[in-house]
């Protein structure tokens, strides 16, 4: 259920995977920078805006998409105990 007032970003629009590019890692459309390079950049330390002004072919949407992107991946994920 998305959270109240507002709507799912489709990352669809922004994120897609091609065998041809980076082994069929998901990226961001029309550019070689995979999700897990930019997440990568993130939990680096860097900004939103430090990735934007380095990365100009990226746009803000493209970064939000990434992390609707994430954030299903991460819902769909199953996770197991495993006994020490």
């Amino acid at each position: 259920m998305p959270p109240l007032g507002r709507d799912y970003m489709n990352w669809h629009d922004h994120i897609h995977s091609d065998p041809a590019v980076l082994a069929g890692k998901p990226v961001v459309r029309g550019t070689r920078w995979s999700v897990d390079f930019l997440l990568d950049l993130l939990a680096n330390g860097w900004s939103l805006a430090e990735i934007l002004e380095n990365y100009p072919q990226l746009s803000p949407e493209a970064l939000c998409a990434l992390f609707a992107f994430a954030a299903e991946c991460a819902r769909d994920e199953q996770v197991y105990s495993i006994g020490d």
